[in-house]
């Protein structure tokens, strides 16, 4: 039997089975996903200007395909966003086929799964380099849920979440925290380890998730403990590679799969001190936002955001709103993308910060 299939024919076999019989809402590790996912993705890809997409419907992985982790983001008060990315091989491109994947996916209000509140089935495309980005709705506010995904017999680690407080609810108090500027070479994540054991309701990361410096050219004043993979990151396979090494973190994956997360971007997630499309330096204006678009798109794979915010040309709308009851708003800002240049430049007497 040939696994390679269009999606419209999986939309189509899935629609006739589901006619056919009900599926058993508690079989989820056999039982098969609802047909929203193929829809989504189908979207997105036509979104990418994929053509001819085929699906392999039963997936085999040489290694264990979910090396990165999980995550859960850009929470709300009725949905919350569901993340990982299928990569058996995550530091030399992912090491998945160039087709299409399955990934079935399930929350649920406890951590044994015996009550399953949502299901479903997403399709990873190579263009997104595998990633998920399930848009989980319907929820209860300020509640935890947990969830997991399945691709072939692979399951995924459990991951926990929390959905907002509804907007104007009076709440007596939130717990969060947030991260930033986490060089991979400058230290470890031991940080992580600690946040992930606290009662958190979610977690707030400023910007630079990761550095784009090849091995030892920003070197600590107290010496690098680990180097980058690879030199200074230009391509989209780049970027991907290493996004993919700071995930490889134990702890900063335990965080990830603790909490939601909210996030956006600072400089290095693309290029030291870059301003919309002003590169920092050596780079005509033309290679300079190919780079970016490069960046962007992997730091949409990566992250556990929105459709709203999938990359479109060479821009990204990352900029959003959250509010926690009647107790806080946040506006999440995007300083990188619409900004001037640097006041001072980058000239040698610059002494500004990191």
């Amino acid at each position: 039997m040939n696994n390679e299939r269009s999606i419209d024919d999986l939309i189509r076999k899935f629609n006739e089975e589901n006619l056919k019989r009900d599926i058993d809402r508690r079989s989820f590790l056999s039982g098969a996903g609802k047909i929203a996912g193929f829809s989504l993705a189908l979207a997105m890809a036509q979104s990418l200007g994929v053509g001819n997409l085929t699906v392999d419907a039963a997936p085999k992985f040489s290694k264990y395909p979910f090396t990165l982790g999980v995550a859960s983001g850009d929470p709300l008060s009725d949905s919350v966003v569901l993340w990982t990315r299928l990569a058996p091989d995550p530091l030399n491109g992912g090491g998945m086929p160039n087709h299409a994947v399955p990934v079935k996916w399930e929350l649920a209000a406890d951590e044994h799964f015996r009550k399953v509140v949502k299901r479903g089935t997403e399709i990873a495309v190579p263009d997104l380099a595998h990633s998920v980005h399930v848009e989980a709705e319907g929820l209860m506010p300020d509640t935890v849920y947990y969830y997991r995904f399945k691709s072939g017999n692979e399951l995924s680690p459990i991951g926990k979440t929390k959905t907002l407080p509804p907007a104007g609810a009076k709440v007596s108090g939130l717990s969060f925290a947030f991260a930033s500027c986490q060089q991979y070479e400058h230290g470890f994540f031991t940080a992580y380890q600690h946040m992930a054991k606290e009662n958190l309701d979610f977690v707030i990361h400023l910007g630079d998730y990761i550095y784009e410096y090849g091995p030892n050219e920003y070197i600590s004043p107290t010496g690098n403990v680990r180097h980058h993979s690879g030199p200074e990151i230009i391509s989209i396979e780049d970027y991907r590679n290493r996004h993919a090494q700071y995930k490889t973190d134990p702890h900063l994956r335990e965080a990830h799969a603790a909490f939601p997360w909210v996030v956006t971007w600072d400089d290095h997630e693309v290029e030291n001190n870059y301003a919309a499309g002003i590169p920092e330096k050596g780079q005509s204006a033309e290679a300079f936002i190919k780079r970016r678009a490069a960046a962007y798109q992997a730091y949409y794979e990566h992250m556990p955001l929105r459709l709203s915010s999938m990359p479109n040309g060479d821009g990204m709308q990352l900029y959003r709103e959250f509010s926690y009851g009647s107790l806080a708003s946040f506006l999440v800002l995007d300083s990188r993308q619409y900004r001037d240049d640097q006041a001072n430049g980058d000239a040698a007497a610059y002494t500004g910060f990191a």
